[in-house]
């Protein structure tokens, strides 16, 4: 029996925690700034939806792997809302699974899948489709994760990195229609 601390999102925003103890796994779920001590126990810690920096001495004194569930197609839009700037930056959309190391997001993959929108218009749908196959990405790959049976592979290439702030200020929303919004953004930033 493993025990997993998820760190992040809760019971009724993930479908991951019950997928993890259909497998037997013991989840403990936090989403507040955790401390070595709280996951000294822990056989894995998966990030999702976690809205904390893990420091770099938390993680060197980590006694088990630390997985991340990233909304983008890494090494492209690493931090803060990798969904808007694959457009903006006209960037390959996608998920990843990958491990956390001293960095934001530049850990080694262990599973990643590109993404194509069709029926999506809105940031809001093209965020829902993004954690709807983040999610079953992870469940297809969740026997390798839990057992960390994992082929990891480097990063490859600069890519791309947002904080927060870098959000435009004059962006209208999650619920505008992307193509529009983004010909709008680049036509104002340009005067």
């Amino acid at each position: 029996m493993k025990n997993v601390s998820f760190l992040g999102y809760g019971r009724y925003e993930t479908r991951l925690i019950y997928e993890l103890e259909k497998k037997d796994c013991i989840v403990n779920v936090f989403n507040q700034q955790i401390s070595n001590e709280d996951v000294k126990d822990s056989d894995l810690i998966i990030s999702f939806g976690y809205r904390h920096i893990l420091e770099n001495e938390f993680i060197s004194q980590c006694s088990c792997p630390i997985v991340n569930l990233h909304i983008s197609y890494l090494p492209f839009n690493r931090g803060a809302h990798p969904n808007f700037w694959s457009f903006y930056d006209n960037t390959p959309s996608g998920v990843s699974i990958h491990l956390i190391d001293d960095g934001i997001d530049t850990g080694p993959i262990l599973f990643q899948k590109k993404i194509n929108f069709v029926n999506e218009k809105t940031f809001v749908e093209t965020h829902k489709r993004l954690l709807f196959e983040i999610e079953n990405l992870f469940i297809d790959n969740i026997e390798l994760i839990i057992q960390k049976n994992w082929n990891k592979k480097k990063q490859v290439g600069e890519g791309t990195f947002h904080l927060l702030k870098d959000l435009p200020k004059d962006f209208n929303g999650w619920d505008s229609v992307i193509e529009e919004e983004i010909k709008r953004l680049k036509r104002s930033s340009s005067h």
